[in-house]
């Protein structure tokens, strides 16, 4: 794992973005895992900008949801799936076929898990994910307590998570379930990076970076991937010790 620290917000969401076209210049076919959420947003804003600019193209590649609120539908402006099509598959004009995500609706979830699993095995497994970090320290859906060798699942969601959601919807809402990729996903995908940014992240990731990994700390998992990368701005940096300063 690395740990990279940006001046500001802006400095590290360029960043990511410019990781996220150069894997696709690198390679037109890679299947991108994406977060929904605040962190991620200005990266993926400015990623038309840069791609235009690298001469990126997009008709190959495959782009994968990380997870979405259960019986949340996607018209909802705070579903990932709203999310994801308006900030970044809108915009670069990716087709419905080159995108797969969760449907939170389904009657049948196991189904989707599976679904999903199946598709990312037979595209040759995760290039590139873009995650974020939960004030509780989860990845995706994958709350406090889970298994680090879980693929796709739905699990019933923490009680700061059910709080923290609301943010993202015009009125409150019931919020008992996520369908998500696993850690599994995590551990297995070439490449991982996890933004955090703002002072209110900084706790949660002195712990991911400084304690023992552990599944009460779930973003502590990415001290294991050898292609994990921790992309910090400096107040989320702000409680690390000495060494990692």
């Amino acid at each position: 794992m690395q740990l990279k620290r940006y001046k500001d917000y802006k400095t590290l969401s360029m960043q990511a973005a410019a990781e996220i076209a150069a894997m696709i210049k690198t390679k037109p076919e890679a299947v991108v895992c994406l977060a929904s959420g605040d962190t991620p947003r200005l990266a993926y804003t400015l990623l038309p900008e840069i791609a235009a600019k690298e001469g990126v193209d997009f008709t190959r590649s495959v782009f994968i949801g990380l997870d979405e609120w259960v019986g949340v539908p996607p018209e909802n402006e705070g579903s990932c799936s709203f999310f994801l099509q308006n900030t970044v598959f809108k915009p670069l004009n990716i087709p419905a076929g080159q995108i797969h995500l969760f449907n939170a609706l389904s009657a049948n979830l196991a189904g989707e898990c599976t679904k999903m699993d199946k598709i990312i095995f037979e595209k040759g497994g995760i290039d590139l994910m873009i995650v974020g970090v939960g004030m509780n320290g989860h990845i995706g859906f994958n709350e406090p307590g889970v298994s680090s060798d879980k693929y796709s699942h739905v699990i019933n969601l923490d009680n700061t998570t059910r709080a923290v959601g609301q943010k993202y919807f015009k009125q409150p809402i019931l919020l008992k379930q996520g369908i998500t990729l696993g850690l599994k996903h995590l551990l297995e995908a070439k490449k991982v990076i996890l933004m955090a940014n703002g002072i209110k992240k900084a706790g949660v990731i002195k712990k991911a970076v400084e304690e023992e990994v552990n599944n009460n700390m779930p973003a502590s998992i990415m001290q294991n991937h050898p292609g994990g990368i921790i992309m910090i701005d400096e107040e989320a940096a702000s409680l690390l010790s000495s060494k990692h300063q």
